[in-house]
């Protein structure tokens, strides 16, 4: 029995470990998410679906915009969080620093005239659950994530065919695993 109850809790605050984990990028937003001084973007599953759809039924046989169509539909959500007249170097290290470095992986660095950019993915079974852009400097802060189940060609083809914010900087940057 006591190795049951052993047992039990070891899975359990496994579960809970894993959950806070994922939940980090959330945990950020929510603090900021009542400051004014931050505009707020959410978008959520079922608006990606809704606008997959309409690009799947009425591409009329152009094959890109079917794509798209799916594509856009493998998005289960984008949170933007920005503000100007901030410090953002400090949120930034602050939004950093929620980040599990296991979970999360590096695909772009850039840190240019004390301003900070970086790109980063989240992958569990072989897809991207989640892409993730932090950049501050001395006036701004912005953070991007966009949860789904994307393949590298599927983040390649929404940078360069799509308007979905942050892609353009992803777009100048990495391609996929190094």
């Amino acid at each position: 029995m006591k190795k049951i109850m052993i047992l039990a809790f070891l899975i359990l605050g496994i579960g809970i470990q894993a959950f806070a984990q994922e939940d980090a990028i959330q945990r950020f937003f929510s603090k900021y998410m009542e400051d004014e001084r931050f505009s707020r973007v959410y978008i959520s599953p079922k608006m990606m679906q809704m606008a997959g759809g309409f690009l799947k039924n009425n591409s009329e046989g152009d094959k890109d915009a079917e794509q798209l169509g799916q594509l856009i539909g493998k998005i289960k959500g984008i949170r933007i969080l920005s503000s100007e007249g901030v410090n953002g170097k400090s949120l930034y290290t602050e939004a950093m620093g929620t980040l599990t470095r296991n979970k999360y992986e590096e695909l772009m660095d850039v840190q240019d005239k004390g301003s900070s950019l970086k790109f980063m993915i989240r992958e569990e079974g072989g897809l991207i659950r989640e892409l993730t852009m932090i950049s501050g400097d001395t006036k701004s802060f912005s953070l991007i994530s966009m949860l789904g189940s994307f393949t590298y060609d599927d983040l390649n083809m929404l940078a360069e065919k799509t308007n979905i914010p942050g892609m353009e900087q992803y777009n100048k940057g990495s391609k996929g695993p190094k």
